[in-house]
C-alpha cells in the first residue's frame, strides 16, 4: 500500500509539473499569436484610405463614367491588388453595387455584385473606416475586409474596399503542440491550425447569434456545425474541452486572448495528453522501482535473519566486530544515498541550463528575424510611394497624348529602382559595417534626389519647404544613397510633425562648422521632442506616433548610417520650437583618407 501511495504521490505530481509546463507554453503561444495576428492587420489598416485618395478612383463614381474610365480605374486596382498583396481591392457605388474590381478579369469578378448587407460598406458610407471578416459570398473564401469612404468636396461618393488572406498565417499553426483558433463573438470558429474546425461552431450558437451572422451573410450558407467540445472546469479552475470518446478522446485547457479591433477572441487549446502520459510514465516508472527496492530489502532482511542464526553461538566479540561491520555498511548506505541524489540535482540543472540555452537562442532567432522583416518594410516603403505616384501620373499623361513627359516619368521610376537595388545592398550594415567606399558628394544633388521620393508626402502634408544649402557647405564625404535614405526619413519625419499645426514650415540648411566638418540640418515648425525622451530618440523600435503609423526603426537606421559614415547625429529643439536633426559629415582632403 505504502508503494502504490508513493507512486500515485510521484506521477500526480509528475502530471502537475507537465501541466503547468504545458500552460506556459500554451500562454506563450497564445501571445505570439495574437501579435502576429495585430500586426498582419496593421499592415493594410491604412491601406483602403490611401487608394480612395487616388483621382482615378473619383473619376470612376463620379458622374458621367466612361468606359475608359472604368478600364482604367480595374488596372488600376488590378496592379494595386498585386502591388500590396491582397486578395481583392474593389469599388462599390453608394447603391451597393460594384463598378470596378482588380478581379474584373476573373469568372468571381466582382463588378456587377451588390454588397450593401455587408456592414464594412455601410460602416464606410456613414464616414467611417470599416472592418468585417467572413466567407466572401462570390470568391466562397474567408478573408478579412477593410474599406474607407470616397470622398470628393466633403460628399462621399463610394467605398473602397480590400480583402486579405489569412491562410498564408493560418497554415503555420497546423505544426505546433497547441491547438490554434479564432473565435468570432457569436461563437463561430473563423480560423483553426485544423481544417476540420474551420466555420464551424466553438460552442453550440443560439437563435440570436445565428440571427445576427445571417443578416450579415458572414459565412455565406456554411451551417456553423457545433465541433462538438464538452466544457468543465478542473481542481485548478481552469477551463477544460474535450472532444471524442474511448481511445480518441482528446482533453485541452483552454487559454484565451481578446482581440477588440479585429472582433476576435483568440484560444489555444493546450494538450493535456502530453501532461497524462508523462505521468503515466512516472508513476510506472516509481512503482517498478519502489518494488524492485522492496525485494531487495525483503532478500536483505533475511540473509540477516539467517545470518544471527547461525552467528548466534559465536563469541562477544565476534558479535561486536559484526555488529560495528553492521554499523560501517550503514554509514555507507548513507553516504552512497546521498551521494545518488547530488548526482541527480546536478544532471536536473544541467538539463535546465541546457533548455534554457535553446530557448535564448530561439529567442534570438525570432528577434533577428523581426528586425530584418521590419527594416526591409521601412527602407522600401518610401521609394515605393513614390514610384507608384510617378506611374499613377505616367498613366494619365500617356492617355493624354503627352508622350515625352510620360516617357519621363518612366525614366524616373527606373531611377528609382536602381535606387532602391543599392538600398537593398546597402540592408547588411544591420549585420556588419558597409565596405562601401566614402567619395565627394553634393548635398545639393542628395538633398534633389530625397525632395523626389519624398516630395509627394510633403505636398500631402501641405508643407513648405525652405532649402538653402551652402555653397561653402555643399561638399561632403559621404555614400550618396544611404546620405538620401537619411534624408528621406529625416523629412518624412518632420512631413509627419507639421501635418495638424497652423505653421507647417520644413527647413534644410547646410553650413561650415568650426571643425572643418559640414552641418547638415532638417528642422520643423512641429510639436518637437519632448525632453524626457531625446535620450531614447534613436533607439530601435521607439516611436512617438501611433499605432500603425511607424515602426519605430527610421531614426535608428539612419544614426547607424550616419555613423558608419564617420559623422554624427543628434536631436534638439529648433528655434521656432520643433525638432532639429543636425548631420555632421567630414568634407573632403579633412579627417578622412576617403575609405
Amino acid at each position: 500500500m505504502a508503494i502504490l501511495a508513493a507512486s500515485a504521490y510521484a506521477a500526480n505530481l509528475a502530471y502537475t509539473r507537465a501541466l503547468d509546463q504545458t500552460i506556459a507554453n500554451g500562454a506563450e503561444t497564445l501571445n505570439l499569436v495574437r501579435t502576429g495576428l495585430e500586426g498582419h492587420l496593421a499592415r493594410y489598416e491604412n491601406l483602403p484610405e490611401l487608394i480612395a485618395d487616388q483621382d482615378i478612383v473619383k473619376q470612376v463614381l463620379s458622374e458621367p463614367v466612361s468606359p475608359m474610365t472604368e478600364s482604367l480605374a480595374n488596372l488600376y486596382l488590378e496592379d494595386a491588388a498585386a502591388l500590396l498583396g491582397v486578395m481583392d481591392a474593389y469599388v462599390i457605388r453608394p447603391d451597393g453595387e460594384t463598378i470596378a474590381a482588380s478581379n474584373h478579369d476573373t469568372q468571381m469578378s466582382f463588378v456587377g455584385r451588390n454588397f450593401r448587407y455587408r456592414p464594412y460598406f455601410q460602416d464606410a458610407l456613414a464616414g467611417a473606416p470599416g472592418r468585417f471578416f467572413g466567407i466572401g459570398t462570390t470568391s466562397n473564401k474567408r478573408g478579412y475586409y477593410f474599406s474607407a469612404p470616397v470622398r470628393v468636396g466633403g460628399n462621399i461618393l463610394g467605398v473602397v474596399a480590400l480583402k486579405i488572406d489569412m491562410d498564408a498565417l493560418e497554415a503555420s499553426w497546423g505544426s505546433g503542440i497547441s491547438e490554434i483558433m479564432v473565435v468570432d463573438p457569436e461563437g463561430a470558429v473563423f480560423m483553426a491550425g485544423r481544417p476540420e474546425w474551420r466555420v464551424r461552431s466553438f460552442v453550440p450558437p443560439g437563435p440570436d447569434a445565428m440571427a445576427r451572422t445571417a443578416e450579415t451573410r458572414r459565412y455565406a450558407d456554411a451551417p456553423l456545425e457545433a465541433i462538438g467540445f464538452g466544457f468543465q472546469t478542473d481542481e485548478n479552475g481552469h477551463e477544460v474541452a474535450r472532444i471524442g470518446s474511448g481511445a480518441d478522446a482528446r482533453s485541452y485547457v483552454v487559454l484565451s486572448q481578446d482581440m477588440p479591433d479585429a472582433g476576435w477572441t483568440v484560444k489555444v487549446l493546450a494538450d493535456r495528453t502530453v501532461a497524462q502520459d508523462q505521468a503515466l510514465a512516472v508513476g510506472v516508472a516509481a512503482l517498478l522501482l519502489l518494488a524492485l527496492i522492496a525485494a531487495l530489502g525483503g532478500i536483505l532482511y533475511l540473509r540477516k535473519v539467517r545470518g544471527l542464526e547461525r552467528l548466534r553461538l559465536q563469541r562477544e566479540a565476534q558479535e561486536q566486530l559484526e555488529r560495528r561491520v553492521a554499523e560501517r555498511t550503514t554509514e555507507l548506505g548513507l553516504a552512497n544515498t546521498l551521494l545518488e541524489r547530488e548526482v541527480i540535482e546536478r544532471r536536473a540543472t544541467e538539463h535546465t541550463l541546457r533548455q534554457t540555452q535553446s530557448d535564448l537562442v530561439e529567442a534570438g532567432k525570432l528577434a533577428a528575424l523581426g528586425q530584418m522583416s521590419a527594416a526591409l518594410s521601412h527602407e522600401f516603403n518610401q521609394p515605393l510611394a513614390a514610384a507608384s505616384a510617378y506611374a499613377e501620373n505616367a498613366l494619365v499623361l500617356i492617355e493624354r497624348g503627352r508622350i515625352a513627359e510620360g516617357r519621363a516619368n518612366v525614366e524616373r521610376i527606373a531611377d528609382l529602382m536602381d535606387r532602391l537595388s543599392s538600398i537593398s545592398r546597402h540592408l547588411r550594415t544591420f549585420a556588419r559595417r558597409p565596405d562601401d567606399m566614402l567619395q565627394e558628394v553634393r548635398l545639393t544633388q542628395v538633398v534633389e534626389d530625397a525632395m523626389t521620393i519624398i516630395g509627394r508626402r510633403v505636398t500631402t502634408a501641405d508643407a513648405s519647404m525652405d532649402i538653402r544649402i551652402d555653397p561653402a557647405a555643399d561638399a561632403v564625404m559621404a555614400v550618396g544613397v544611404r546620405l538620401q535614405q537619411v534624408l528621406v526619413n529625416l523629412i518624412s519625419n518632420a512631413a509627419d510633425a507639421v501635418e495638424d499645426t497652423p505653421d507647417r514650415r520644413i527647413t534644410v540648411t547646410s553650413q561650415p562648422s568650426a571643425d572643418g566638418t559640414v552641418e547638415l540640418s532638417v528642422e520643423d515648425t512641429g510639436p518637437g521632442v519632448p525632453e524626457a525622451i531625446l535620450p531614447r530618440i534613436f533607439d530601435p523600435f521607439f516611436t512617438t506616433k501611433g499605432v500603425g503609423k511607424g515602426l519605430g526603426l527610421g531614426l535608428s537606421i539612419s544614426y547607424n548610417i550616419v555613423r558608419d559614415m564617420g559623422g554624427t547625429l543628434h536631436c534638439e529643439r529648433g528655434a521656432a520650437g520643433g525638432a532639429r536633426f543636425t548631420l555632421s559629415l567630414q568634407t573632403p582632403g579633412f579627417g578622412t583618407d576617403g575609405s
